[in-house]
């Protein structure tokens, strides 16, 4: 659960992010967020599903009982970040061409 949740925060970070670089695709300051959070959350789950977010045995380690190690947080944090940075600009980009 803690996962998702990192993923969620640092998708609508990334969208923003995004946002704030490709002016032109900006959805809004909700708009990139919206999309940043949808987009965190499904960049997390593809990399669970590839099986990449497993935390490394040393951090398991260090976190007994918590299932999170370090590897598993920095991981979910990046896919988070890309994944809701990329669907922002994907819907930018989108936004942009039903507008033409």
């Amino acid at each position: 659960m803690l996962a998702i949740i990192i993923q969620l925060i640092a998708g609508a970070i990334g969208g923003n992010a995004a946002g704030a670089v490709l002016k032109n695709q900006s959805l809004g300051g909700l708009g990139n967020t919206i999309a940043g959070v949808v987009g965190g959350g499904l960049g997390g789950q593809i990399l669970a599903m590839m099986g990449t977010a497993a935390p490394v045995a040393a951090d398991a380690a260090a976190t007994a009982g918590s299932g999170m190690g370090m590897a598993s947080i920095v991981g979910s944090v990046v896919a988070g970040g890309v994944g809701g940075g990329v669907l922002m600009a994907v819907a930018g980009v989108l936004k942009g061409m039903m507008a033409k």
